[in-house]
């Protein structure tokens, strides 16, 4: 028994029709027939109910599938890894960030990693955290990084990597621009600027306003920070940003205060699919950001594709 008689046993199983498996596989059907009958005689039983017009699997053949599944996936993941010994300074990793992040919290990471794997492409596409989730699940995306998410443990790897204060930020003639910090209760009659509906950090706001007993009045909602920031330069409103993007802000009419109970954090975290094998790559950009060493640090905004 070899590899190639497990796969062309496998592409039987899926197409229930030696035609269509032998199209997929590219060889005659005779020789695919061939294969599997010399399978079954080495296994000392029948893999197909061979009808007239009907192809199924017997129970020795739904048996001997779960571990040809095992077997092809161990042998993928083999060769892939031999590959990767093989080729240790190439390749990509495909990260999923969310819109409202940007690189404000890992670009020094990239900029270190690049540093040291200069020939492996970073390929960063902003999209929302469950369209990440999503994508790291069906292998479109390497690694994602998650704002205030629980995700499924059984599916995933997680590592968190940083927890980090909301701050208000408002235009300077706004009677709050002189206070050198803040309760959640000051902001009760001020309007919102508030992170769209679908984003974690949208209900955690609305939680802490609650809890201060009032309900935000909330004029405009947004994905985009940059747009965010405007809005309140406008004078239209207030917005909650994290510290390290506040710390960004160089806009002479934009105040940034803390408040006095960080109540609400952004919280950081990196998942990666579970039982997949990763490449060296991926491997040595997890450890870095396992690391810490203040990778996570201040940068600039990457000119990445926005999916929507």
């Amino acid at each position: 028994m070899d590899v190639r008689q497990i796969e062309y046993f496998a592409e039987v199983a899926k197409q229930l029709n030696f035609t269509k498996a032998a199209q997929a596989l590219h060889i005659s059907q005779p020789s695919l027939s061939k294969t599997i009958k010399n399978l079954e005689t080495e296994l000392g039983a029948p893999l197909f109910y061979r009808g007239a017009n009907q192809l199924d699997l017997t129970d020795a053949g739904k048996a001997f599938l779960i571990n040809a599944k095992n077997v092809l996936d161990a042998f993928e993941n083999l060769t892939s890894e031999l590959n990767d010994v093989i080729d240790l300074k190439k390749g990509e990793i495909k990260i999923g960030i969310p819109p409202i992040i940007g690189a404000a919290f890992f670009s020094k990471l990239i900029s270190n990693y690049k540093e040291t794997y200069p020939s492996i492409d970073l390929i960063l596409t902003e999209v929302g955290s469950n369209k990440i989730k999503n994508g790291v699940d069906e292998g479109e995306l390497d690694i994602g990084l998650i704002c205030n998410r629980p995700v499924q443990k059984e599916n995933f790897e997680t590592i968190k990597l940083l927890k980090d204060p909301l701050m208000l930020i408002v235009q300077k003639d706004n009677p709050l621009a002189n206070r050198k910090s803040i309760e959640f209760s000051h902001i009760e009659k001020e309007p919102f600027i508030l992170y769209r509906h679908d984003f974690s950090l949208h209900d955690r706001i609305i939680d802490a306003c609650e809890q201060s007993g009032f309900y935000p009045n909330i004029v405009c909602e947004s994905s985009q920070k940059d747009f965010m920031i405007e809005m309140v330069e406008a004078k239209l409103g207030i917005a909650l940003l994290p510290s390290k993007i506040c710390s960004q802000i160089t806009n002479e009419n934009i105040a940034a205060i803390p408040f006095n109970k960080p109540i609400v954090n952004l919280e950081l975290g990196m998942i990666w699919k579970k039982n997949r094998y990763l490449p060296y790559a991926v491997r040595e950009f997890i450890t870095k950001a396992k690391q810490g060493d203040g990778s996570l640090g201040q940068g600039v905004r990457p000119h990445c594709p926005k999916v929507e």
